[in-house]
Protein backbone atom coordinates (compact mmCIF):
# COMPACT_ATOMS: atom_id res chain seq x y z
CA UNK A 1 0.00 0.00 0.00
CA UNK A 2 1.14 3.55 -0.65
CA UNK A 3 2.08 5.24 2.68
CA UNK A 4 0.33 8.38 1.17
CA UNK A 5 -3.07 6.77 0.73
CA UNK A 6 -2.59 5.28 4.01
CA UNK A 7 -1.67 8.76 4.92
CA UNK A 8 -5.30 10.10 3.63
CA UNK A 9 -7.19 6.99 4.76
CA UNK A 10 -5.74 7.79 8.59
CA UNK A 11 -6.58 11.66 8.42
CA UNK A 12 -10.14 11.09 7.33
CA UNK A 13 -10.55 8.37 9.67
CA UNK A 14 -9.32 10.82 12.33
CA UNK A 15 -11.49 13.77 11.10
CA UNK A 16 -14.55 11.57 11.06
CA UNK A 17 -14.18 11.22 14.58
CA UNK A 18 -13.69 14.76 16.56
CA UNK A 19 -12.15 14.50 20.25
CA UNK A 20 -14.58 14.79 23.33
CA UNK A 21 -14.47 18.03 25.45
CA UNK A 22 -15.91 15.55 28.09
CA UNK A 23 -13.57 14.94 30.74
CA UNK A 24 -14.06 12.11 33.04
CA UNK A 25 -15.87 12.11 36.22
CA UNK A 26 -13.16 13.47 39.15
CA UNK A 27 -10.27 13.17 36.79
CA UNK A 28 -8.05 15.73 38.09
CA UNK A 29 -8.49 14.52 41.90
CA UNK A 30 -7.43 11.09 40.32
CA UNK A 31 -4.47 12.43 39.06
CA UNK A 32 -3.22 14.54 41.84
CA UNK A 33 -4.04 11.74 44.51
CA UNK A 34 -1.47 9.19 42.03
CA UNK A 35 0.89 12.29 41.98
CA UNK A 36 1.09 13.15 45.69
CA UNK A 37 0.49 9.66 46.95
CA UNK A 38 4.41 8.74 45.19
CA UNK A 39 7.35 10.21 48.04
CA UNK A 40 10.21 11.93 46.59
CA UNK A 41 13.54 10.09 46.48
CA UNK A 42 15.18 10.45 49.73
CA UNK A 43 19.36 10.45 48.62
CA UNK A 44 19.85 9.78 52.42
CA UNK A 45 18.41 6.84 53.26
CA UNK A 46 19.60 5.13 49.92
CA UNK A 47 23.16 5.90 51.09
CA UNK A 48 22.46 4.66 54.40
CA UNK A 49 20.92 1.33 52.98
CA UNK A 50 23.83 0.95 50.80
CA UNK A 51 26.28 1.81 54.00
CA UNK A 52 24.32 -1.07 56.20
CA UNK A 53 24.20 -3.59 53.50
CA UNK A 54 28.03 -3.20 52.63
CA UNK A 55 28.66 -3.17 56.86
CA UNK A 56 28.33 -7.19 57.23
CA UNK A 57 30.88 -8.09 54.12
CA UNK A 58 32.78 -5.33 55.99
CA UNK A 59 32.94 -7.04 59.53
CA UNK A 60 33.52 -10.48 57.61
CA UNK A 61 36.69 -9.24 56.27
CA UNK A 62 37.95 -7.61 59.07
CA UNK A 63 37.34 -11.38 61.03
CA UNK A 64 38.96 -13.19 58.11
CA UNK A 65 41.91 -11.10 57.85
CA UNK A 66 42.79 -10.82 61.80
CA UNK A 67 42.09 -14.56 61.93
CA UNK A 68 44.78 -14.79 58.94
CA UNK A 69 47.22 -12.91 60.73
CA UNK A 70 46.57 -14.16 64.16
CA UNK A 71 47.58 -17.45 62.73
CA UNK A 72 50.69 -16.78 60.51
CA UNK A 73 52.15 -14.24 63.39
CA UNK A 74 52.74 -17.46 65.24
CA UNK A 75 54.22 -19.39 62.21
CA UNK A 76 57.95 -17.31 63.06
CA UNK A 77 59.86 -20.47 61.67
CA UNK A 78 60.81 -19.47 58.29
CA UNK A 79 61.48 -15.80 59.20
CA UNK A 80 61.67 -13.26 61.56
CA UNK A 81 58.43 -11.43 62.77
CA UNK A 82 56.99 -7.83 61.76
CA UNK A 83 57.93 -6.46 64.97
CA UNK A 84 61.45 -7.46 64.72
CA UNK A 85 62.09 -6.38 61.08
CA UNK A 86 60.19 -3.14 62.25
CA UNK A 87 62.58 -2.14 64.98
CA UNK A 88 65.44 -3.30 63.00
CA UNK A 89 64.99 -0.92 60.36
CA UNK A 90 63.91 1.54 62.80
CA UNK A 91 67.23 1.10 64.87
CA UNK A 92 69.63 0.76 61.76
CA UNK A 93 70.89 4.67 62.14
CA UNK A 94 71.57 4.26 65.68
CA UNK A 95 73.66 1.19 65.29
CA UNK A 96 76.02 2.63 62.56
CA UNK A 97 78.97 3.75 65.15
CA UNK A 98 80.75 6.14 62.46
CA UNK A 99 79.62 9.88 61.58
CA UNK A 100 78.20 11.13 58.26
CA UNK A 101 79.31 14.76 58.77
Amino acid sequence: MDLEQLRQKLLATARANPPEDHVPYAFEKRIMANLSSKPALDFRALWARAMWRAAAPCVGLSLLLGAWSLFTANDTTASESLSQDFEQAMLAVVDQTEETW
